[in-house]
């Protein structure tokens, strides 16, 4: 939405032009000035005072995220800050003052998404704060002009950018955060934090990459390697089960490559992590692309068997041709990927491999996209996603010579339909197994259970089971998920330590902040303390309002006496 200032403010620090005069100059300027007598007018025209005062902090704010569990992660950092600054945070888009907007730049329908949605802010008159990889590669796009943005290695500083964009400024915060010139990997993790789903914690180990795919545009917004320090990690997990958690998923764009800026790696961190998982909660590993993993496959074949982390992983191949690898520079060739997967099948039996394939790559030819095909054929992949190639502005690949639209549509359709031919689950009705229960399904008719293999178990929905280790008999498998009946007086195991927050609640705040702000903003019930004086939402209206007419009356009177 446009700004209601002319000019665009970089930063917030940059409130201050260097045009404004120094407290030197404007202290000498008054020497010299002269009292003037000024005559009073015979007949005032009298004059209704208007005032419009805006106190930002009262505001609903409604979020928007797009893309991996690291973006989701970020924005539920960003509601958590707000909440606790005392925002209001709504569900309903229709109802909020302000649309943060944390946008996805991997594939061009997510961008689409993003732009629409900034276009529906503006056509309803709504202030609206942009986050995510699109603004922070591209920040100088035609439709973001105006806009206010957040970093996103800025999210710690989100509350000062909202409160700016309520008062109708603009405001950019890009940076890089750093500590003696060396990058850092982000915000602090201790930051306040609303979880969208009270069970699971999303932990970023890391931001950014030590890749260069040539079709990646997330390179361009996180940049390279950078992770955070082990004991960062330990006391956010340690926390998070103080608070309820039963489930914790790492992620980060390549979780294989922690550690190697910091003299550390992977497994040293998973190690320490372990000991802070209570029994009966589960680790889940992000991604991690095929040339990090290939350097810890024993030490990571031992910490997937751990009964307390998912014998899963997802490593993303691409393509099974070793020419279209090279020329996506992925830096391992097919082979490679077939050693990763067979190691761990026969180390952890059972795991399940999920991977990623793009149909139609520059360059890929017929024969190209068999030996794909021959490879889903080969390994018949529980869980792959399928992406049609998108060539993303200012990427290495946008400027190779395409593949015909028609023939990648063709070549995404003739793999979907090989992925669906095969049901992975077939084979395990009659299976009795232990499954987490951390969600609802979609249609809201099922509780959503995990087994050690990751594998989705949808389970009756019982109030009891909720964030509950229960023991189950498989009785059907349909291609994404398995379905189980509660053994009978089997034991309900809770695998938290603590009884989880409400959906909603701020994470990370203590105890008064919480008995004070309760979901994180100024509710019916809550009451900003000044002095002697205590106000309730309502009263902080009507006190903005006599504030800006007295501060209205005061300029009048001031001009009498000129």
């Amino acid at each position: 939405m446009p700004s209601a200032c002319d000019s665009l403010i970089d930063d917030i620090e940059d409130m201050v032009s260097t045009h404004d005069a120094t407290p030197h100059e404007r202290q000498f300027a008054k020497k010299n000035v002269v009292p003037r007598a000024r005559r009073r007018k015979q007949q005032q025209t009298t004059e209704e005072l208007q005032a419009d005062s805006v106190i930002p902090g009262t505001q609903k704010i409604w979020v928007r995220t797009w893309g991996c569990s690291h973006n989701n992660s970020d924005g539920e950092y960003m509601a958590g800050q707000l909440a606790a600054s005392g925002y209001s945070m709504t569900e309903n888009a229709a109802e909020a003052d302000l649309w943060l907007l944390n946008s996805c730049t991997v594939k061009n329908p997510a961008e689409d998404h993003f732009r629409n949605s900034i276009k529906k802010a503006q056509e309803q008159n709504k202030k609206v704060v942009v986050a995510g990889c699109v603004p922070q590669a591209q920040p100088r796009m035609d439709y973001l002009k105006g806009l206010s943005i957040i970093g996103v290695q800025q999210i710690d500083r989100v509350v000062e950018v909202v409160d700016e964009a309520i008062k109708g400024h603009s405001v950019r915060l890009l940076g890089q955060k750093k500590d003696n010139g060396k990058r850092l990997g982000g915000a602090r993790l201790d930051l306040p934090k609303i979880r969208k789903n009270p069970l699971i914690e999303i932990i970023s180990i890391n931001t950014g990459c030590l890749n260069a795919c040539t079709y990646c545009k997330t390179k361009h917004a996180r940049g390279d390697l950078a992770s955070y320090a082990i004991e960062e990690l330990v006391e956010r997990a340690r926390q998070s089960f103080q608070e309820g958690v039963c489930e914790i998923w790492l992620t980060s764009e390549d979780t294989g490559a922690y550690g190697k800026d910091i003299g550390t790696d992977l497994p040293s961190l998973l190690w320490e992590l372990v000991k802070e998982i209570p029994e009966g909660a589960m680790l889940r590993l992000g991604m991690t692309n095929p040339p990090y993993i290939l350097e810890h496959l024993e030490e990571m074949a031992k910490i997937l068997n751990h009964p307390r982390v998912y014998a899963f992983l997802h490593v993303p191949v691409q393509s099974a041709s070793d020419s279209v690898l090279m020329d996506m520079k992925r830096e391992y060739c097919v082979n490679d990927f077939k050693h990763v997967v067979d190691f761990l099948k026969d180390r952890v039996p059972g795991i399940t491999i999920a991977t990623d394939i793009i149909c139609g790559f520059p360059g890929e030819t017929d024969e190209d996209f068999q030996e794909t095909m021959e490879l889903v054929r080969q390994y018949r992949f529980p869980s792959l996603f399928i992406n049609q190639f998108y060539p993303r502005p200012g990427t290495p690949a946008a400027k190779m010579e395409q593949v015909p639209a028609q023939v990648k549509k063709r070549r995404t359709k003739e793999l979907s339909a090989l992925f669906h031919s095969y049901n992975p689950y077939d084979h395990k009705v009659g299976e009795r197994q232990h499954v987490l229960v951390t969600e609802e399904s979609f249609d809201a008719q099922y509780y959503v259970a995990h087994n050690k293999f990751y594998e989705q178990v949808l389970v009756p929905k019982k109030a009891e089971f909720k964030g509950k280790m229960i023991e189950v008999d498989i009785y059907e498998a349909g291609k994404h998920y398995m379905k189980g009946r509660p053994v009978d007086e089997s034991r309900i195991f809770t695998p938290s330590i603590a009884e989880p927050l409400r959906k909603g609640e701020v994470s990370g705040l203590t105890q008064e902040l919480k008995r004070t702000s309760g979901n994180g903003s100024l509710g019916a019930g809550a009451a900003l303390t000044v002095g002697p004086w205590s106000f309730d939402r309502e009263g902080l209206k009507f006190l903005s309002v006599g504030l800006a007419l007295l501060a209205v009356v005061m300029a009048l009177v001031v001009d009498r006496l000129l």
